[in-house]
This record gives structure tokens, sequence and C-alpha cells, in this order.
């Protein structure tokens, strides 16, 4: 682990950038596990001797880059738990689309299902057996020829809400094939956890935890200001209308 994708670190958090198509816990043998890494940076840095403990408090899909926070006691690893599940923390994505919502902000709600033999979830009726409640804000940040820079506001977690939401409204995440993407993508696909703000679990200050996106992500994606719907240019498309 490089010590570039370390973006928070004291007794007890430890916050990574994490890259494309590692997997957060779980891994298989021949996938390759943050929480294992981050085990072993712990380990080789403070010379500890024995297992290292920590925690998953979230997690994020393979494919999908940016802020995954671990607990580095038992303790801390439960207060922030319950912050996830309280839905308390503040969670900002960024994700780019093919194509671009209407209105240019707005709220998304739908109804999810995922049956325990299936891989991808589903939007079903309101009415149907099982089916949890979705809901996210969006905001489009810049436009560059068919593609939409979005800033997401997560108010559930449903498992590939934000891929399946998007795919529904006919804007799939770039690269995500398993929800009708068309396009490819270098690495992954074209979604990234941006942003996370919580309390900490032991001192109770506001903890800000900003993640930049990848390196091979378009250039006109780091350009974006964020203050209002950005137009641009880049070298192989052409300006939105």
């Amino acid at each position: 682990m490089h010590g570039s994708q370390i973006l928070f670190e004291d007794n007890h958090l430890l916050v990574i950038n994490k890259p494309a198509d590692w997997i957060v816990q779980g891994a298989s043998p021949d996938q390759r596990s943050l929480l294992e890494s981050a085990r072993m940076y712990l380990k080789q840095k403070y010379h500890k001797p024995g297992n290292v403990y920590l925690g998953v408090v979230s997690r994020l899909d393979g494919p999908v880059t940016g802020a995954v926070p671990f607990a580095r006691t038992s303790k801390c690893a439960a207060r922030l738990s319950e912050q996830f599940r309280e839905n308390v923390v503040t969670k900002e994505y960024w994700a780019i689309v093919e194509g671009a919502p209407s209105p240019i902000a707005g709220l998304l709600e739908h109804h999810l299902m995922r049956r325990p033999h299936e891989t991808r979830t589903r939007v079903v009726d309101s009415c149907e057996p099982g089916s949890q409640t979705a809901k996210l804000t969006y905001r489009i940040l810049a436009c560059s020829g068919s593609h939409s820079l979005l800033s997401l506001n997560l108010i559930t977690g449903r498992k590939h809400q934000i891929r399946c939401q998007l795919a529904a409204i006919g804007c799939p995440i770039l690269g995500d094939r398993s929800y009708g993407s068309k396009e490819s993508f270098p690495q992954g696909i074209a979604l990234h956890c941006r942003q996370l703000e919580f309390e900490h679990p032991t001192t109770k200050q506001t903890v800000e935890i900003q993640a930049d996106v990848p390196l091979y992500w378009p250039s006109w994606v780091s350009r974006t200001k964020g203050t209002k719907v950005a137009f641009v240019q880049s070298a192989d498309e052409s300006v939105a209308d």
C-alpha cells in the first residue's frame, strides 16, 4: 500500500483511498484485499507482532474507488458503525454517467430488490414483498460531450443503490456493464466516494475526508469547480449543448 492512499490516520482510525478492483473484505486468493493490505501497512509501520486489529465499518463495491474507513479499536468500530447505521455520516460520491439526468438536480426514489442468489439489484414496484425504499440526491457538476459528472449523496444505503438508480433513469455509470453501460472505462467503473464527514468516535470532533479521483479519470473532471454546471470540452469530445 502506498502512503499516498492514506487519507487519515490516528490511533483510532485509518481511512484509505481505495483503488478500483480491490475487495474491501472477504477477498478470494486471486483478489486484492484492502483490509489485508491495510493490516500489513500498520504491522510494518509500527512493528506490531501478531495480528493487527482493523474493523470494517463501511464498504465499497470492487469496481468503485474512494474513501474507505477502518477502525483500529473495537470501541471505535462499534461507535462508527452506529453512525453509518443511523445514516448520520455524510457521504458524497462522484460519478461520470452516460447522458444527463433532468432536471440538473433532484431526488431519486425507487424501490429496490436483490435476492440472495442474484448479482444485480433491480427496481421493482413498491408493492413487491421484500423491496426496500432507496433515496439519493444528485446534482450535475459538469457536462462534456455525451457525459455528465454528478455529485451524489445517499439518503439510504442499499446494495448497488447508486448504480441501479442511475441506470433506472437512463444514465448508467461509465464502465458499469452490469447496469447497462455501453462504454468502457480504464479501471473499474466511474464511481468514486469523494467525501466522508462524521463525528470522530473518540474525540467527538468533526472529521472531513476528501479523496481525489484516480489519475485516469478524464482531465475535465479535475478542472470542475462544482459551484455551477460547467460545460467543458475535452480533446475528443465536443461541447455539450
